[in-house]
């Protein structure tokens, strides 16, 4: 039996991963990752400077997951560029680094690829077209026309592999546009789904929310999203063209999680909020236990069921 997942022309260990935001925002907590079972690695995502993020509290865990507003605090573009290009040069890493892009404009986008276009670095851009958690700034993958406008910039001159991180949609038809437009570009994969937008949690006794930022409106992430990220998952994988791989995203905490996911149509798999629960030591643990499931329904490798989820 073998979990090898062929991704972008490269061969992963494993489809597991983490999701940008989490346990990557230091090169310590980078380096924990490449030193756990996790299939591939992805920085956090990066703007042109640092970045501070919102107020605390600005991350609860719930009963079934979690409930964040971080506003993408991170160490800034520099940081992590440098250190995926002194990776590179380690022949131990097997495969290559995700570096996540998320600028604050159009614009910034635009400038953080060009800088990675014109970088010596080789592995796989996501650019994060879905931000929920940033007072102020609406997420771009909500406004079709002006995801389809930056995608043609990017790809007039970006010509290394790119992802792009989408929020969760619910309704068949932006499924339907969503797909169309994605389409008509060379992506390398679509990340589907980041959480899911202003939801609010109270705390019973205090009769408060329970995060600062944005009067208590947060990312809902973890088992409370699973149904809504297969959904996704398998809306994008029946409606992309099959050079588009998905990475799915989204509730992922056990083997079985993961198995639906790749059952839906998933190459890659990410976790988050069971990785800021758990540690690193979770992808040893979901690993075996996909391994397990595999082995009761006899499949050797993960092409033997991978999007071959059934209708009534």
């Amino acid at each position: 039996m073998t979990l090898k997942t062929t991704f972008a022309h490269y061969e992963f260990s494993n489809p597991l991963m983490n999701a940008s935001g989490v346990h990557c925002m230091t090169t310590q907590e980078l380096d924990e990752l490449l030193q756990s079972q996790a299939g591939a690695v992805i920085t956090k995502s990066s703007t042109l400077e640092k970045r501070a993020g919102n107020p605390e509290p600005r991350y609860v865990d719930l009963s079934l997951g979690s409930i964040n507003s971080m506003g993408l605090p991170n160490l800034g573009f520099d940081y992590y560029l440098e250190y995926v290009l002194e990776k590179q040069k380690d022949t131990s890493i097997k495969g290559p680094l995700f570096f996540s892009v998320a600028g604050m404009s159009a614009k910034e986008n635009i400038e953080l690829l060009q800088k990675l276009q014109e970088s010596a670095f080789d592995g796989i851009t996501e650019l994060n077209l879905s931000c929920p958690n940033v007072p102020g700034k609406p997420q771009l993958a909500y406004d079709f026309e002006a995801t389809e406008a930056l995608l043609k910039e990017v790809f007039s001159f970006f010509k290394k592999p790119l992802g792009i991180k989408l929020p969760p949609y619910f309704d068949l038809v932006h499924f339907d546009t969503m797909a169309e437009i994605l389409n008509q570009f060379p992506l390398t994969y679509v990340n589907s789904v980041n959480s899911v937008g202003n939801a609010l949690f109270i705390d019973p006794d205090t009769e408060a929310v329970v995060i600062k930022p944005k009067d208590g409106f947060g990312g809902l992430g973890g088992q409370y999203i699973k149904p809504t990220a297969l959904a996704n998952v398998r809306a994008f994988y029946t409606r992309l063209k099959p050079e588009i791989k998905i990475i799915g995203t989204g509730g992922i905490v056990t083997g079985q999680d993961a198995f639906e996911h790749l059952l839906c149509g998933a190459s890659l798999l990410q976790i988050g909020t069971a990785l800021h629960q758990e540690g690193p030591a979770i992808f040893e643990r979901i690993t075996r236990e996909l391994e397990e499931i595999m082995a009761q329904k006899g499949y050797q490798s993960i092409d033997a069921f991978r999007g071959k989820l059934k209708s009534l």
